[in-house]
């Protein structure tokens, strides 16, 4: 693994890093507004961004090259609604979507065939994250105000498990 492609991965851990520390912002967030279904469905997407940056990581590793680990830069408190934080949840996944496409194009002009591999099923995690997110953005909307709703989709959301993501 070339040095252009140990930095581009190890940008991309960086990423995935602030991901984590983005969806456990918005897991206290949930939880100081007492939505514990929202903070558990949150505290799960945290999760599975530490599992994205471990997967490049030990790709790296697998490798021979050397990971290359940056600060982590700090989420913010407050993100306003369920709506509001779920429709930043959707804008970030989409933000790493885009970060994603650039790591394979490097990929592509480093002709390193074993990163375009591992990267594919970066791609299509990212549609299915998108599609996640955004299907919670839009239940969001058609619930509007109704607090009863919103109880019924936080007490919806609380049921997710890791074993869904597989």
């Amino acid at each position: 693994m070339n040095d252009r492609m140990q930095q581009a991965f190890s940008d991309q851990i960086n990423e995935e890093l602030f991901s984590s520390y983005v969806y456990l912002a918005m897991t206290a967030h949930f939880e100081a507004m007492s939505l514990e279904g929202f903070a558990a469905w949150m505290n799960l997407q945290a999760q599975e961004e530490l599992a994205h940056a471990k997967r490049l990581f030990d790709h790296i590793n697998r490798r021979g090259g050397r990971v290359r680990l940056k600060a982590i830069g700090e989420p913010p408190e407050d993100f306003g609604t369920p709506l509001e934080t779920f429709e930043k949840a959707l804008a970030h996944e989409q933000h790493i979507t885009g970060c994603i496409h650039k790591l394979y194009k490097v990929a592509q002009e480093e002709d390193d065939y074993p990163a375009q591999l591992e990267l594919q099923w970066f791609v299509d995690e990212q549609v299915e994250e998108e599609e996640n997110a955004g299907r919670v953005v839009e239940q969001l909307k058609m619930a509007g105000g109704n607090q009863v709703a919103l109880l019924m989709l936080d007490r919806e959301l609380g049921q997710r498990s890791p074993e869904e993501e597989e």
